[in-house]
């Protein structure tokens, strides 16, 4: 890969590889100017005071060599990972990516630990504990929700959009989602500006269920007219690393997948 392709993959989206269960994002955006924050570390006390330092020089180095490379990449959160000198990097608006400790480096996708009968991708844990905070602060007032059926076992989130049709096909399964006790809230994920209207009008319904079934079906809904949340749960997902329609998330953070039928969700929630 040359470094022209590799600089435009990082200043783009730095995706990971996209499973064939989602719609992709359609959008190209401009990213925000650099302004770059260190986390508490992630180890012991004692060790507190140098993993600060050296998350510290890590960042003042990323950022200069961000800028030699003209990369306009905000970082919000670096963290030590359990593969020596190697970090976790969030970056806002994009994929994490991991850096070497000298700053030397970039790696994108995942990092993958072997020796159990499981993979263990070594980057689940951090960004599940980022995501946490993300759907947290979400108010179910801005969502769109449908009730578990009986008594609630699990709460997923699901970012969607109106025009993907992997988002369709989730969508008919909703009624025997929810029959499994579990509660689905959509987040408003418009793939590309073309269709951020559709979805600003879901959100201005008066009916969010049923408007949200006439935009699934093709309907001209009426301009929104209303003060609605859907700019920034479009942001949130993309400070996730959100990519493509569906993506679910269950209430700990954890990314389940894109497309997932009834058994599969309920299969993935219950390990």
């Amino acid at each position: 890969m040359s470094f022209t392709r590799t600089k435009l993959l990082i200043a783009c989206t730095l995706a990971g590889s996209f499973a064939l269960t989602a719609c992709s994002n359609s959008n190209n955006d401009d990213k925000k100017q650099n302004t770059l924050t260190a986390s508490a570390p992630a180890t012991g006390e004692a060790s507190n005071l140098s993993e600060r330092n050296a998350q510290q020089r890590l960042i003042k180095t990323l950022e200069q060599h961000f800028k030699t490379a003209g990369i306009n990449a905000k970082i919000v959160d670096v963290k030590a990972t359990e593969v020596p000198n190697l970090y976790w990097i969030n970056l806002e608006g994009m994929s994490s990516v991991y850096a070497t400790s000298d700053g030397k480096f970039l790696i994108q996708g995942d990092v993958i630990r072997l020796g159990d009968k499981q993979l263990h991708n070594v980057s689940e844990n951090l960004q599940a504990a980022a995501n946490k905070k993300h759907l947290a602060s979400l108010k179910t007032e801005d969502l769109l929700v449908y009730p578990a059926q009986g008594k609630t076992k699990h709460v997923i989130y699901v970012f969607t959009d109106a025009s993907c049709p992997y988002c369709h096909k989730l969508h008919e399964h909703i009624p025997e989602i929810t029959a499994k006790g579990i509660e689905v809230r959509y987040i408003a994920w418009p793939r590309g500006e073309q269709f951020m209207p559709a979805m600003e009008s879901v959100w201005c319904s008066a009916d969010r269920r049923a408007a949200f079934d006439q935009a699934i079906a093709g309907a001209q809904l009426p301009p929104a007219t209303c003060k609605n949340p859907v700019r920034e749960q479009y942001q949130l997902g993309l400070n996730m690393g959100v990519n493509g329609t569906p993506a679910i998330y269950n209430t700990e953070g954890v990314y389940l997948g894109g497309y997932l039928s009834p058994e599969e969700l309920d299969k993935r929630l219950n390990n």
